[in-house]
């Protein structure tokens, strides 16, 4: 393969100027974010997606650059920045990939948010600041086999034995799961009451199974978190929360970082779709030239230009604790849905070309289809906004 095809020429579209409501601390995140991405993921992204394999050296680079809770206050190892910062990180890396930024999206509002939010002082200082220097990796179990967009009816329960719980259940499409150190998990207690804890890996009857092809974040690691009769420590589980708000208080957080994230990858097709355009000739000029690619590249920059005002927003209402739920998840799905449009349509610009190993599309199209799908599907986030604006539950 050419060194020209592998080198990483990315250029991120501003049609808005948007630059300009970015502080220089956020510039210069993402300007670190951006070059590490050019440097570590881009050159061996695809082989790594071809082989289905998580590259598990990026860890400490993710950590480096912030990508693990970024905005978890200092005391507890995190860099204690605003959510537009952690939402230009989750864009950077997404750029580069969506099973890489799965990864830092698992570790910061999955893992490290419910431990902060939800945790004692002693469980935030035993987890989080090795959880922020990639020391210690975890995952989230709420998806259960039978039960996933209706989290409420999980089986995965916790029985009080005294001096400790007993856990019980599985969860399913966990990302992390196969090299995680801990999870954290939620069951119901014997009142049927959901209540979150902390495992750690080597606890006895607590296994990891890895879920194996996937067509989709293939260079992400998925895996099933399997409970027969573990024993739970009771300082392991969270004071601070119970009931279905605790898992979906994390879900808000993910999603917020996926409105910014699948925005990136949709900027990096945008991207390929016009620098292809213009050197790829066809009837003696080049394709760029031709009114119907146009129209497709004029219909992605608009299309990317709402997302980015659409997420700028959200992340200045998030950063003055001011973003509702509903307002999260009309972003989280506009984003993707509009990232899967501008995938397919680049890939029919690039041609045969396009589903080649060559290029990001394709495997931007593939994780994608992922992305639609978790922390809330397409046609879920749809029911919650048309929820919000009639009054009208239409879930049941």
């Amino acid at each position: 393969m050419s060194k020209s095809v592998k080198k990483d020429l990315y250029e991120a579209p501003d049609y808005y100027l948007l630059d300009e409501l970015l502080t220089d601390e956020h510039k210069l995140i993402r300007s670190t974010a951006r070059e590490w991405v050019k440097k570590e993921v881009s050159p061996i992204i695809e082989d790594y997606a071809q082989k289905a394999e998580f590259p598990k050296h990026l860890i400490k680079g993710l950590a480096e650059i912030g990508a693990f809770g970024p905005t978890i206050p200092a005391e507890y190892g995190g860099a204690g920045l605003d959510y537009t910062a952690y939402g230009i990180l989750m864009q950077e890396i997404e750029r580069g990939d969506s099973g890489i930024r799965s990864t830092a999206s698992v570790q910061g509002s999955l893992v490290m948010y419910p431990i902060y939010a939800y945790g004692s002082e002693e469980q935030r200082n035993k987890y989080l600041p090795k959880l922020a220097n990639g020391e210690m990796m975890g995952c989230f179990g709420l998806t259960e086999p039978d039960h996933g967009s209706n989290p409420g009816g999980m089986v995965t329960n916790i029985k009080d034995a005294g001096s400790h719980y007993i856990l019980n259940g599985a969860k399913m499409w966990i990302s992390n799961a196969p090299f995680a150190d801990i999870a954290v998990v939620w069951a119901k207690d014997e009142a049927g009451k959901i209540r979150g804890m902390v495992v750690e890996r080597g606890m006895r009857g607590f296994s990891t199974p890895e879920t194996h092809n996937k067509w989709s974040l293939r260079a992400s690691a998925t895996g099933e978190l399997v409970f027969d009769n573990v024993e739970i420590p009771k300082e392991n589980v969270f004071p601070n929360v119970s009931g279905l708000k605790g898992p979906l208080g994390c879900l808000n957080q993910a999603r917020y970082g996926i409105a910014w994230g699948a925005l990136g990858a949709a900027m990096d097709c945008y991207d390929t779709a016009l620098r292809y355009s213009k050197e790829r000739i066809q009837f003696g000029k080049p394709i760029g030239g031709f009114q119907l690619q146009q129209k497709k590249l004029a219909e992605m920059v608009t299309e990317i230009t709402k997302g980015q005002l659409l997420a700028w927003r959200l992340g200045v209402l998030k950063s003055e604790n001011r973003a509702t739920a509903e307002q999260i998840s009309m972003a989280k799905r506009n984003s993707v849905e509009i990232a899967l449009d501008i995938a397919r349509n680049a890939r029919q610009m690039l041609g045969g070309m396009g589903i080649t190993g060559e290029y990001s599309i394709m495997r931007h199209m593939m994780n994608l289809e992922s992305v639609v799908t978790y922390e809330g599907t397409h046609d879920i986030h749809l029911l919650i906004t048309g929820m919000d604006v009639t009054g009208l539950n239409a879930f049941k």
